[in-house]
């Protein structure tokens, strides 16, 4: 079944437009009726959300939802996706549900569901929910999914305890004092504003941080993983060892080294292959990696003895392949970075922690670190559309001419979770890649017209 409302990322869209009260009242009833019907004893979901405005409103209607289904919604408050997922895998709860658009802007807003594993929801339940969304019963003995009566009610739940142990499990992960460490963090006025201090600030660090100030309509302005200048300029100005910065939920990283220099996934896949393999810890001395990571990122990894897996773009791509293959390590140049020992999605603050060990157990510096890396030259840009269905008539035809005159890999794909055709070009000249991505940037416009 091809999804009307839930992307590579989940549901996503504008708040009280695309995405209301009513969408998440309805994902809360089937959620809830869904794992109450399929379990003796009362079903227990756990619910996180981000900072804006939104978020809040959508929280409460999926919680009004579940309770009404007769599932218990035990609420997190602000905090990670990541932690969502850690905590349904380890408290035992029948699902996760986090309220987040990630990177996107305010006013934009999200619904992602995980399952008991902490993992994405799987696809038979995406499928209930998005057929009872379009008003199709039929799942559900063709009525209304029934309301919960007298003791099946369901209940909420403060349950703050479960975000705190979730900052103890990111401090455990440490195994090096960080004293005498100067670090930089961009929390994106985001879900990681409360957490990212607490854990650097209880592992020793000195630490220097922008984005903690949350209004409910900053989220990723101007700052965070996608706006990384801020930290760069954090980083330069007070001279710090090394800088993170995390998206609107905190399942990105994009580090800074001590020049300022920007340090993608790509490059934390590499230093991190070399840091768990020279510990043994590099099962099959493989990673994962997707289409849209640079082509110097697997040059790099075969000088250090590491095979790269290719899969499709987004986390869940990245996860199913590590899992087919058996992978330890895998990720995104976005800076989704998954370590299956650790956690089964990414999680930006589980990144940087690993990029700490490398640094702090070598005793040397992140740029020193990454002197192996050679990126091939290579050019993205993102072209806003109104219909990305129909922005794309012609365009992977182009580009495939382009590729043999250019001698480049060109990718052209729709965003899953943005009004946008993401454009990538990789080849020996960067010249020619910037060209290319103007050519097609051009078909697209026309195409929109």
């Amino acid at each position: 079944m091809s999804k009307k409302y839930f992307g590579t990322d989940g549901f996503r869209g504008e708040a009280g437009v695309t995405i209301t009260a009513e969408h998440a009242y309805k994902v809360g009833r089937v959620l809830g009726w869904y794992y109450s019907s399929t379990k003796n004893g009362k079903s227990r979901a756990v619910i996180g959300k981000d900072t804006r405005l939104s978020s809040y409103m959508l929280e409460y209607a999926l919680a009004v939802g579940l309770t009404s289904s007769g599932c218990d919604a035990y609420i997190l408050h602000v905090t990670t996706t990541p932690s969502v997922s850690y905590i349904t895998r380890c408290d035992g709860f029948d699902c996760g549900v986090m309220v987040s658009a990630s990177h996107n802007p305010y006013y934009d807003n999200g619904i992602k569901l995980l399952n008991d594993r902490g993992e994405k929801m799987d696809d038979e339940v995406i499928e209930l929910v998005e057929r009872y969304l379009d008003g199709d019963f039929t799942p559900f003995g063709g009525k209304d999914v029934p309301y919960a009566r007298g003791g099946d009610i369901g209940r909420t739940v403060d349950y703050i305890s479960g975000r705190n142990r979730y900052i103890g499990h990111l401090i455990s992960l440490s195994t090096c004092s960080y004293k005498g460490l100067r670090v930089g963090l961009d929390a994106a006025n985001g879900s990681a504003w409360q957490i990212a201090r607490s854990v650097f600030d209880a592992l020793g660090a000195k630490t220097y941080v922008i984005g903690e100030a949350p209004d409910g309509t900053n989220v990723n302005d101007g700052v965070g993983s996608t706006k990384i200048d801020a930290l760069r300029r954090l980083v330069t100005e007070n001279s710090l060892d090394i800088g993170f910065a995390f998206d609107g939920d905190a399942d990105r990283c994009i580090a800074v080294d001590e020049n300022g220099g920007v340090v993608t996934g790509d490059e934390i896949l590499y230093l991190s292959a070399d840091y768990l393999k020279n510990r043994g810890e590099l099962a099959g001395n493989k990673v994962v990696c997707t289409a849209m990571s640079n082509g110097g990122l697997k040059n790099s990894l075969a000088k250090l003895g590491v095979d790269c897996v290719v899969c499709g773009v987004g986390d869940k791509a990245v996860c199913d392949a590590m899992t087919a293959s058996g992978a330890a390590l895998g990720g995104e140049r976005s800076g989704h970075v998954v370590f299956s020992k650790y956690e089964t999605t990414g999680d930006g603050l589980v990144t940087a922690i690993m990029v700490m060990e490398s640094v702090v157990e070598r005793k040397t510096t992140l740029s020193k670190l990454l002197r192996g890396y050679k990126a091939l030259p290579q050019v993205a840009c993102d072209v806003p559309v109104t219909d990305k269905r129909a922005a794309m008539v012609g365009v992977n035809e182009l580009a495939v001419k382009l590729e043999g005159k250019l001698k480049l890999r060109i990718i052209a794909r729709a965003s899953g979770t943005e009004s946008l055709i993401r454009l990538m070009a990789e080849g020996e000249s960067e010249e020619n890649c910037a060209l290319a991505c103007k050519i097609l940037a051009g078909k697209i416009i026309e195409n929109c017209d």
